[in-house]
């Protein structure tokens, strides 16, 4: 009983971890590469969705240019 409650205490801390550390990323504009990796495989189900290296890389371009440095407009 004691490991069944010790069990549900660390999966709630757990999903907590989780939940701030998406809550975090996406406050400072760092999308979710789980939810692509689920929305892809289930849209796209024919193509391979991409690396999280490429996925970031391409958000990051997207953010601030492919030149890697900041645009304002």
């Amino acid at each position: 009983m004691l490991e069944d409650a010790v069990c549900r205490c660390r999966d709630t801390a757990l999903g907590w971890g989780r939940q701030f550390r998406r809550t975090a990323s996406l406050m400072i504009g760092q999308p979710d590469y789980d939810a692509y990796v689920r929305h892809a495989a289930a849209r796209h189900p024919d193509a391979a969705p991409m690396d999280r290296k490429a996925f970031f890389r391409l958000h990051e371009e997207r953010r601030f240019g492919a030149g890697g440095t900041f645009k304002c407009c």
